[in-house]
């Protein structure tokens, strides 16, 4: 099962298309506050549907928190558009983190610098960035097909 972060997350509609996402290929969602909106934000539930119930998602208060259930930090991979290395160029097992920061500015530089995979999605340079969900499903589309070739 794949684990999907989100650090400090502002829109609620992108979180809702995340949490369905989580929901229908059976990913964990982490959320890592302060959040932007209320979890029981209407746009947050209306984006999830009635997946909602469904969606196995742990609220952490701040980042530390979230790291203390970490077992292995060498599985966690953050999203940044600096980053060198592609998530095309990761070999992805069950269990892997995949960390996404907040949709104004990303990760921050203290997030950052706490683990050492960083990972961009490739685009063209006339634009600045994919909405979060859709970048959270390129990779997780990505991390579960590979999972999927190696049962």
């Amino acid at each position: 099962m794949l684990n999907i972060v989100l650090v400090e997350p502002e829109i609620p509609n992108n979180t809702g298309n995340i949490g369905r996402l989580c929901v229908g290929t059976e990913s964990r969602l982490h959320l890592i506050h302060p959040l932007g909106f209320l979890i029981d934000d209407k746009n947050l539930k209306r984006s999830g549907l009635d997946y909602w119930v469904h969606l196995d998602v742990t609220e952490y208060q701040n980042v530390e928190e979230w790291m203390d259930v970490i077992p292995d930090r060498s599985r966690v991979f953050l999203m940044s558009s600096h980053a060198e290395k592609s998530y095309l160029e990761i070999d992805f097992k069950d269990g892997d983190w995949l960390v996404f920061g907040k949709e104004s500015v990303g990760l921050g530089k203290d997030v950052l610098q706490l683990f050492e995979n960083h990972l961009k999605i490739p685009m063209s340079n006339l634009i600045r960035s994919f909405n979060i969900a859709n970048s959270v499903a390129f990779i997780v589309g990505e991390a579960k097909r590979q999972i999927a070739l190696k049962k």
